[in-house]
């Protein structure tokens, strides 16, 4: 199942890249109607082109210790362990990779984002230009971002990449806010 996520997401990056940027969503641009992307149910039911959350044996999780900025959340399940581990532009693409490490009670359902935030929707606030850049959609209209709906591990950390247009090369930090999650301010991007 991860393989198939992988290629996907090579598969709608090459399409997004080779096509060009038509433009970025705007909020409320979601055409399911229910904020999201589209996620079926939990463990796997995403939209199948972004990176999910990553298991503690996997070699991409990030190290908590080593994050750009951190802090603990409230959210609707318990505590949350928020970061940023790097903010970095590729051509005309900004890659926001997030380090989520929930903390649920035993006996309250399994975490998923929209259980903790009720939503997946992040943005990258620039201050410079007084812009704000939300996750970009794949040719099919999926968001490159992880699933609302997918399940995320409970007292490990969770690693979540978004997918944004970049800031100009003029714009050297943004604000990060992750739905309902308090705003990292200044984030450094890295080209």
């Amino acid at each position: 199942m991860q393989f198939r996520r992988r290629a996907a997401a090579v598969a709608a990056s090459a399409a997004l890249l080779t096509g060009g940027l038509t433009g970025c969503a705007l909020p409320g641009d979601d055409e399911d109607g229910g904020g999201g992307n589209g996620a079926g149910g939990g463990g796997g039911g995403g939209n199948g082109v972004a990176a999910r959350s990553v298991g503690k044996g996997d070699p991409k999780v990030v190290d908590p210790s080593k994050l750009v900025v951190k802090t603990t959340a409230d959210s609707t399940l318990g505590k949350v362990d928020l970061g940023i581990a790097g903010l970095t532009v590729r051509g005309r693409l900004a890659h926001l990779i997030v380090s989520l490490t929930p903390h649920v009670p035993p006996g309250r359902p399994s975490p998923t984002l929209y259980r903790l935030n009720g939503t997946n929707d992040a943005s990258l606030l620039d201050t410079v230009n007084l812009k704000r850049y939300v996750v970009v959609k794949d040719s099919g209209g999926s968001q490159l971002g992880p699933g609302i709906h997918d399940d995320l591990n409970n007292d490990a950390p969770n690693t979540l990449t978004f997918t944004f247009a970049a800031p100009p090369e003029n714009v050297k930090a943004v604000d990060v806010q992750i739905g309902k999650f308090p705003i990292f301010r200044d984030v450094p991007i890295e080209r």
